[in-house]
Order: structure tokens, then sequence, then C-alpha cells
């Protein structure tokens, strides 16, 4: 992002260029220092869970709760980017955790769905229980994780053949993936990543009733 905005400072120096252009590159600007303040804030959060000074709640977390919380913010880009956004499940499931954190986790994966899911398509949150754990999943009908990418989409930084083909749009660092599972795990937490048969890319959420 600096870069980019390097340039366009560079560029909106000139006198001569038109207001059409000046108004684009302003615009464009903008995303830049978005993009830069999403970055800082979510390293400032990867800083804060490794020093473990971050103390996880233990509260009941209803999972409609947490959907509706966590879609709030991409509501908008996805109406842009004409996607459908669904969420299914009961009322009454809920899990014992931290509502602020989990909701962290829950964007940066539904972020990651978005980003990665065409114009026209459709992002599905759901959630159940059972007597062992309460499962929350993200399906999106985007290209899918290649096969190579899936032990690794977890690590801090990496960023797999998608990622490479990111825009200025996206965030494309491999820290929002990061950050979720380390939330989920300092709260007796699981998360996976699958491409299942009929596509997409499948994001699962387990939080246990017991140790495991």
């Amino acid at each position: 992002p600096l870069t980019s905005m390097f340039v366009m400072v560079d560029l909106l120096s000139d006198h001569h260029l038109d207001e059409e252009k000046r108004r684009e590159f302003t615009a464009r600007m903008n995303q830049q220092l978005e993009r830069i303040q999403w970055l800082v804030s979510s390293l400032l959060k990867m800083s804060r869970l490794d020093a473990g000074v971050i103390q996880m709640k233990a509260e009941p977390v209803r999972a409609a709760e947490l959907a509706q919380e966590a879609s709030a913010p991409l509501l908008i880009p996805m109406e842009l980017k004409e996607q459908t956004l669904e969420l299914e499940g009961g009322e009454g499931v809920y899990f014992i955790g931290d509502a602020h954190w989990t909701t962290e986790a829950l964007i940066n994966i539904l972020k990651n769905c978005m980003e990665h899911t065409p114009r026209g398509g459709r992002v599905t949150v759901r959630w159940t229980a059972n007597p062992i754990y309460t499962e929350i999943t993200v399906t999106d009908t985007g290209p899918g994780i290649a096969p190579e990418d899936l032990p690794h989409i977890f690590t801090r930084f990496y960023r797999g053949k998608a990622g490479e083909a990111d825009t200025a749009e996206g965030a494309g660092v491999g820290i929002g993936l990061a950050m979720a599972k380390s939330i989920l795990a300092r709260q007796n937490g699981k998360i996976f990543a699958e491409s299942p048969a009929e596509g997409g890319s499948r994001f699962t959420l387990r939080f246990y009733k017991t140790v495991v």
C-alpha cells in the first residue's frame, strides 16, 4: 500500500493532472489508507495474542448474534460485489467463549471468503450444536483452496496461489486466518479449512464443551 501511495502522491503533484484523474487517485489513496489501518490494527492484535496479555472471557455466546455481528461490517462491500450472504441456524445454539474476540475471528474468515468469491457469488454461515461441540461453518462459492495451500492456510504471512493474485482491494498478507486460529486456540476451539468436492471453500469452527 505504501509503494502505491507514494506513486499516486507523485502523480497528484502534477498541476496538469485533470480533475477526473485527481478524484480517481484520491479515492485509491483512501482505499490504501484503509488497508494500512487494517494491517496495523491486525498486527497489534496478533502481538497482544502472542504476548498472552489478552484474557479471554468465558461466557455464553449465542451463535446467531455472533454471525450477525461479524457479518455487519461486510454487508456493504458484499452488496457492491452483488454477493449474497446467508445465515442459517437455530436461535438457541451457543457456546462458552469470548464474544468480542470470536467476532474478530469470524470477521477475518468472512472477509477472506468475500474477497475470494466472485461477483454474484454466495457466502453462507451455518451453526449447529451437539453434546460435544458447537460448530460454525462458513462456505463460499469461490474457486476453493488449492491442495498444496491447505496445509499452510493458517500459517502467518502465508500467501497461496489465490493470495498472489490479490488486487489492492484485498488484504492478501496472510494475517487474518492466522489470527482466527490463534483466537480459537485460546478458547478451547479449533478451526479447519477444506475445499469440498462441490466447489468453493469451507471453514469450520468448533468450540468444544469439554477439553479435547
